[in-house]
């Protein structure tokens, strides 16, 4: 590693929890923008070693192991897993997250303002968004009682939003209910029957497992006629029902100034959590036609973009 420093060539290693597809690609775009921004340039003075993980907890851990071995300057985690595979295997290399919502709470740092240790990064969903998702769901016509709240628990921690829904839902007069899964087979089950139920609606949590299984999510949302808020713009965009979410570009975006701040010497533990600052709510009006959905004109105002 020292040699590469006075070569002017920095290593960064990167444990992305989500596929190498699409929605991937723009934010890691967007990242290396940033990046460029502030004259780090991929292949010039910055190696950056990408592992993709997809989810698959086994890979996780091979990803971060394999990553840990280069000896890199710094690691880029993204999702709970990653953080929690690379710190297993390093505590002196430093993490920089992002996508993880519960940092204090899952010991990655001491506090947000003051981290302490080799990690910091970007949070992005905190507590109250979980009840805006499920007011959203009263705001449309037919209203809707029976929510099911779709999660994996081996992917990502959920108790603070859990239990914000669970004091929201009789403030809204919805009875909400936890709907735990672990494959397409378990998805398919749990929105089987929910679509038993007279006025049902689903929320599906900010996870890796949904992430990757959104195509099947919305086919199935379409199939039972179910109305649906996801946590990602680009599920809105592929046919999802609306979305509620931080702007995942502007964070990757400034995901690289702290890379940037601790390539040049910056402790973690020095700098602050981030908590996201900018959010957008998407609304797809040709999904709520076919699903014979009529949304508020005072949510429909309030959208930054309605898909038609």
């Amino acid at each position: 590693m020292q040699a590469q420093q006075r070569d002017g060539l920095r290593r960064l290693g990167v444990l992305m929890g989500r596929a190498n597809n699409p929605i991937s690609q723009t934010l890691t775009a967007a990242f290396l923008q940033g990046l460029g921004a502030l004259n780090w340039h991929e292949g010039g003075n910055l190696r950056i070693d990408w592992r993709w993980a997809v989810g698959d907890l086994p890979l996780f851990e091979r990803y971060a192991a394999e990553l840990v071995a280069l000896d890199p300057d710094a690691l880029v985690a993204n999702g709970s897993k990653a953080v929690e595979a690379l710190r297993r295997r390093t505590s002196t290399i430093p993490i920089i997250f992002v996508v993880v919502t519960d940092p204090v709470g899952q010991g990655f740092v001491e506090s947000l303002a003051h981290p302490g240790g080799t990690i910091t990064g970007f949070t992005d969903y905190d507590p109250p968004m979980a009840g805006k998702w499920l007011e959203m769901l009263t705001r449309i016509t037919p209203r809707v009682e029976r929510v099911a709240v779709l999660f994996n628990p081996a992917t990502a921690p959920f108790a603070g939003l859990l239990r914000t829904i669970e004091d929201a839902a009789p403030i809204l007069a919805v009875a909400a209910r936890a709907a735990p899964v672990g494959d397409d087979a378990e998805i398919e089950a749990t929105m089987t029957d929910l679509a038993r139920e007279e006025h049902g609606g689903l929320l599906v949590l900010p996870d890796i497992f949904n992430g990757e299984h959104a195509g099947a999510i919305i086919r199935l949302a379409a199939r039972h006629r179910l109305p649906a808020v996801y946590p990602f713009p680009a599920v809105a965009a592929a046919g999802g029902l609306m979305s509620y979410s931080i702007d995942q570009i502007e964070q990757y975006r400034h995901l690289a100034s702290y890379v940037d701040r601790i390539l040049k010497g910056g402790k973690p533990g020095d700098l602050p959590v981030q908590n996201p600052t900018k959010f957008k709510l998407v609304i797809n009006l040709k999904t709520a036609k076919a699903l014979g959905i009529t949304l508020a004109p005072s949510l429909l105002g309030v959208a930054d973009e309605v898909i038609e």
